[in-house]
């Protein structure tokens, strides 16, 4: 999972922080540092989903930090304002008149990207995933792509298995949506996290995410660089497919097997992933790659999250 998205999270994690602030007639923000001028003494905080606000210190101003991940106020620490950085996440605090601050709470962003990487590595070590392949009660079979073929793995779920599910237009792990088992059906395509057996064919999940997704294949026959569309002919069925490319689109082009570089591509041809509503996926794009009538589309199956 990109760290990205693992930061997306722990961002969740410090909006709780929101409603413990705003017990007081105080108003509160939760946004992003953008730029701090020690001489002035002010600080420029992009709040989410809202423009860019100057922000000005005050002589009693309380600066504080606190972990990713915390939950409780009471566990921040005292710290200096040098050690306030831009791309800081942070929960202020105003007084009546909008502008002064009485308080600051920080999260660092190397200390997000940190516990993200930690959080990665934690999914790579102790997850699997896979395309559903059955429901039993509380355990879900899954059918795994191997290069020895296809094997099964069995994912075993309980009352504490937390269950997030991607909407139909984007594969961002920050925007998945708590769901339940109820929701999963046969052909999503699932990850899982949690302790593994010894041989690795079950793990007890403490976290699911899932998407329901199509994996399309095709050759390119135009494309309109102003509507930002990609016009394909499915590879089997020769029908016509619309591809709409988005900001977060991430287009990856395949090696030529003939550039001298020998084997085959590392991504096989089975085409861009888009959901059972016809919706594109979110990937970030790749700015130089240009497509061609003889080049076909690909994604890999394996990345869903």
């Amino acid at each position: 999972m990109r760290d990205a998205l693992i930061r997306a999270l722990a961002l969740i994690l410090f909006s709780s922080f929101l409603a413990a602030a705003q017990t007081s007639t105080a108003k509160s923000l939760l946004g992003t540092v953008t730029s701090i001028n020690a001489e002035s003494k002010t600080i420029e905080l992009k709040p989410d989903n809202a423009a860019p606000v100057p922000l000005r210190l005050l002589a009693n101003t309380i600066v504080q930090k606190i972990a990713p991940g915390e939950t409780n106020l009471r566990n921040a620490v005292a710290i200096g304002l040098s050690e306030v950085a831009v791309a800081d996440r942070v929960l202020v605090t105003l007084a009546s008149n909008g502008s002064d601050l009485l308080r600051i709470v920080v999260m660092s962003a190397a200390d997000i990207a940190r516990r993200g990487e930690a959080d990665r590595q934690d999914w790579i070590k102790r997850g699997v995933s896979g395309i559903v392949s059955a429901k039993n009660g509380n355990e879900i079979l899954l059918k795994v792509k191997t290069p020895r073929g296809d094997i099964q793995q069995t994912i075993t779920v309980s009352d504490k298995t937390k269950f997030r599910r991607y909407p139909p237009d984007c594969v961002k792990f920050a925007d998945a949506e708590p769901s339940k088992l109820d929701d999963l059906s046969i052909g999503d395509q699932i990850r899982a996290r949690g302790e593994k057996s010894a041989d690795g064919s079950k793990v007890d999940a403490e976290e699911v995410v899932f998407g329901t997704f199509l994996t399309k294949a095709g050759s390119v026959v135009s494309v309109d660089p102003r509507s930002r569309e990609i016009s394909v002919k499915e590879l089997g069925t020769g029908r016509p497919l619309l591809i709409k490319v988005t900001s977060d689109s991430v287009i990856k082009q395949m090696p030529n097997p003939t550039d001298g570089r020998g084997g085959p591509p590392h991504c096989r041809p089975q085409g861009l992933r888009m959901s059972n509503r016809a919706h594109p996926l979110s990937f970030p794009a790749r700015k130089d790659w240009k497509p061609t009538k003889s080049r076909p589309f690909c994604s890999s199956p394996t990345r869903i999250c």
